[in-house]
């Protein structure tokens, strides 16, 4: 049986891996400012700008099995060039914006739905230059299991919190060879992550395999956050 899943921001990088996993088996709805990679694929594109619209006036499903909340960045500066609007801004993609998607569409969610949400490896591992980042996630994962509590059986809520994966938002930290050698060194399993990675284990939290898994954040960060191998 098909069922209608919601993405947001499920455009590139791990969302349209996800896209590619699910598009032929179900109802997607990819809800983004661009479709431009979404041509050939089997999905209902919404014109969507997730800081200013809402889902609300979207014509969406009845009811959906699944919500995934693809939008972040990757701001990395250090504290003192940071301005409190960059705190704000980051805020507003990564939290705020999540926040309000999930208002207009928490009503529409079956009994035995899942909702993913993602944060970083640098909430669970202090690292410079990350404070404006690692807050607004932050804030993900504490609002994400205050939410699974909230709404146990009905609805599952996870998190994914990747260490660095190569998609067009990490594009200035893995533009060139070096770079991409120096930061996968930095891993204990020595390479980056693929976005093929995460749309698996999103893949996973959204079915039924992962009926009895709720208000976890899942670290799939090639041992980052745990391991010490230097």
């Amino acid at each position: 049986m098909k069922r209608n899943y919601l993405f947001i921001g499920g455009s590139e990088g791990m969302g349209l891996a996800l896209v590619k996993l699910f598009h032929e088996k179900h109802h997607l709805f990819v809800a983004s400012r661009s479709n431009d990679q979404l041509s050939g694929l089997n999905v209902e594109h919404i014109a969507f700008d997730a800081t200013q619209d809402h889902l609300s006036e979207q014509n969406l499903p009845d009811s959906l099995d699944g919500f995934v909340y693809f939008p972040g960045s990757i701001n990395l500066r250090p504290f003192k060039m940071m301005s409190s609007e960059s705190f704000q801004e980051d805020m507003q993609i990564n939290f705020f914006s999540m926040v309000n998607s999930l208002k207009d569409i928490i009503g529409r969610m079956k009994e035995g739905s899942s909702i993913v949400l993602f944060s970083t490896v640098a909430v669970e591992k202090g690292m410079p230059f990350h404070t404006s980042i690692a807050s607004a996630k932050g804030a993900i994962e504490g609002f994400a299991k205050s939410l699974a509590a909230e709404y146990a059986p009905k609805i599952r809520v996870n998190v994914i919190a990747p260490s660095l994966v190569d998609t067009s938002l990490a594009e200035k930290l893995l533009n060139n060879d070096k770079k991409k050698e120096q930061m996968a060194e930095r891993h204990p399993l020595k390479r980056i992550g693929h976005t093929g990675d995460i749309a698996q284990l999103a893949s996973y939290l959204l079915s039924d395999k992962s009926s009895w898994v709720t208000g976890q954040i899942f670290r799939i960060d090639g041992g980052m956050s745990t391991l010490n191998i230097h």
